[in-house]
């Protein structure tokens, strides 16, 4: 059994909920840098082992595992001074904001022999894990193109101060998204293109960056894929269409899998139908709060898989390399917003001597 910290309590209220329903990880201690929140989530969980330190948690030598729920801007450091006090890190996406540290991480992983884990929820939500591993067992045959959207209508976060700020981007917030879907098919990603706008209601609200966005991906062998997203709209009924769908089209077959409807529809190789629903025993693992907010069964997957890895010693993806890649691709498709124009991955990942 690993032995688990966790560093912020906003979002790391799942990771709780996660490692405390586990079998194969044992919540040691929790930290945020709010003491009115570490006493929340203490009262909730009934876990009083609590601090607003960060040293407390990473001198504890009973801890195995730090798993990182912090803004963006503070994750490269947080994983070093982890990585640092040999400590195995699981950080939440997106991996880095600042891939000038990146090369640092890497050495430092290398130095240490521990392992980092960026937690792309959305793999192991359980429509995306069925139709993986239909891929996997070649249901479908080749891969041909993947497509996929992450559509939401968060007009609730045009009342937020922080979101009319120009450091707020939905292409790293909502699109990561999708974009890992695309990672996960396509590790290859070489060249995107891409065209964003703000929407009338992100105009009136006084948004700064594109809340409406289409990209086309690239692989290095030719493959190509798409991505969209919308956000300060209504959306479709859910009968109709899955605010978050991935879909897999190959020679033999496609297929598609939609994440709140835990609902999944395939086309084999032998051309025969399904589609696939999960009841509430399933639901109820991965939506445990309110309103179907911080899915936490995705977490206990993907820390239990993490767990495993350790246990096991074999990598867990997404790493830190792929993490890395991942940022990268999303930094090219912030700059083919900005010019107009196709960018290369491989000139981000040069720029940083990656």
């Amino acid at each position: 059994m690993q032995v688990i910290g966790i560093l912020g309590l906003g979002e790391g209220r799942s990771t709780i909920s996660a490692a405390m329903q586990s079998e194969k990880l044992q919540l040691k201690m929790i930290c945020d840098k709010s003491i009115d929140l570490c006493r929340k989530r203490a009262d909730e969980f009934k876990m009083y082992e609590y601090t607003t330190e960060y040293e407390d948690m990473l001198n504890d030598k009973e801890i195995d595992i730090i798993a990182i729920y912090t803004p963006d801007h503070l994750h490269a450091e947080h994983i070093k001074l982890a990585l640092q006090q040999g400590k195995h890190v699981v950080c939440t996406k997106p991996f880095i904001d600042d891939l000038s540290k990146a090369k640092e991480l890497l050495e430092l992983q290398q130095k240490t022999g521990k392992k980092v884990f960026v937690g792309q929820s959305s793999r192991f939500f359980e429509p995306y894990r069925k139709q993986r591993k239909d891929f996997e067992a070649g249901e479908i045959g080749e891969l041909i193109t993947v497509e996929s959207h992450y559509n939401a209508d968060h007009r609730w976060f045009l009342e937020k101060k922080w979101a009319l700020e120009k450091s707020f981007k939905w292409l790293y917030g909502g699109l990561s998204h999708p974009v890992d879907f695309i990672r996960w098919y396509l590790p290859n990603i070489d060249e995107v293109m891409g065209y964003g706008m703000i929407s009338s209601n992100g105009k009136t609200a006084g948004l700064k960056n594109e809340d409406t966005m289409h990209f086309i991906f690239k692989s290095s062998d030719g493959q190509i894929a798409r991505v969209s997203g919308a956000y300060t709209g209504p959306i479709q009924p859910a009968q109709r269409e899955s605010g978050m769908s991935c879909i897999l089209r190959g020679t033999l077959g496609a297929s598609q899998a939609d994440y709140h409807e835990l609902r999944y529809a395939i086309t084999n190789k032998d051309g025969e139908e399904k589609i696939v629903t999960w009841g509430d025993a399933t639901l109820k693992h991965y939506f445990r709060f309110e309103g179907q907010s911080h899915h936490a069964g995705e977490y206990q997957n993907y820390l239990e898989y993490f767990a495993d890895s350790i246990e096991q010693n074999f990598t867990a993806y997404p790493d830190m390399k792929e993490g890395i890649g991942t940022v990268a691709l999303l930094q090219a498709m912030d700059k083919s917003l900005q010019t107009g124009k196709p960018v290369k991955v491989s000139d981000v990942l040069a720029s940083y001597e990656l």
